[in-house]
């Protein structure tokens, strides 16, 4: 029989991204979409009544509480989403002797390291969003064995509300825009990362535990921007800011580069540098 996925979080930017290549590359698993309308994490029987129906093989969470800033003063229902649904979320996918996928970030590290980090290296969050989140990987690690932990970061894509779908709006009706270039990780394509949960999937392996991806290289928020408008030939000016110089109520790590070693070992798989996404990204070559 075909392997059963649940993807939970559908309607957010990298649930759309999954549904937007299988519709174009479909494959032997069987696919259950959930928006929040139909499963809604914090709905624990909502919750277990779909996935006790469907009894998955594989159940991926892409749902999250995401919104770094607004998660300081919302850290109540921050808190909910990202670690007390993912308690119940983890029970429920140990009773159903499921594997659990579960989506996490660079925001657990305080950025204070300066080489590329493992999946070894303490965490320490800065801020409400990051503490969630990596209550969350604990919640996960306490209540399920079969599991993936997947840290990705400056997830980017051509769906919904991002940092290129942003910059790209905003260089295209300014003059300039100031960006940051004193935070430095990685861009990571949501197309990128769908090939390799869609391959992780499919080779089933069973090292569970937390991995790291994102795409290769390094770069600054200015970096990123000045590509993105230089790839699409867009006239603007981006002006290289320091984080002081544009406050917001969350911190945001300063370094946050992964190590991919793990995961690539794992899937036996290279990624590609985070340039060469974004120009298959602009030039309609993701797939």
């Amino acid at each position: 029989m075909p392997i059963k996925v649940v993807v939970i979080g559908a309607n957010g930017q990298l649930g759309k991204s999954i549904q937007f290549y299988l519709d174009a590359k479909p494959n032997n698993a069987d696919f259950y979409f959930f928006s929040r309308t139909d499963l809604d994490i914090s709905n624990e029987a909502q919750m277990r009544s779909q996935l006790e129906t469907i009894v998955p093989d594989y159940i991926l969470n892409c749902s999250a509480y995401t919104a770094v800033d607004k998660a300081e003063t919302e850290s109540e229902q921050a808190d909910l989403i990202n670690h007390q649904a993912i308690i119940n979320l983890a029970q429920i996918t140990n009773e159903l002797q499921a594997t659990l996928i579960h989506i996490s970030t660079d925001f657990v590290f305080d950025g204070s390291k300066n080489t590329p980090l493992v999946e070894e290296d303490i965490c320490n969050p800065i801020g409400v969003y990051g503490l969630t989140k990596y209550a969350g990987e604990q919640a996960i690690a306490s209540n399920t064995n079969k599991y993936f932990i997947i840290r990705t970061s400056w997830l980017y894509s051509n769906i919904g509300a991002n940092f290129f779908t942003n910059i790209t709006k905003y260089a295209t009706d300014r003059d300039a825009l100031n960006v940051v270039y004193d935070q430095v990780g990685t861009p990571t394509l949501t197309y990128d990362l769908v090939k390799a949960i869609l391959q992780l999937i499919e080779q089933r392996p069973t090292d569970y535990g937390i991995y790291h991806f994102s795409n290769e290289g390094v770069c600054s928020w200015y970096d990123f921007a000045t590509e993105l408008v230089s790839m699409q030939h867009i006239t603007c000016n981006i002006l290289p800011i320091l984080s002081a110089q544009y406050p917001t109520p969350a911190k945001r790590p300063a370094y946050s580069v992964l190590n991919k070693n793990k995961i690539k070992t794992l899937l036996g798989i290279t990624i590609p540098h985070w340039r060469e996404s974004l120009y298959k990204l602009i030039h309609k070559q993701i797939l």
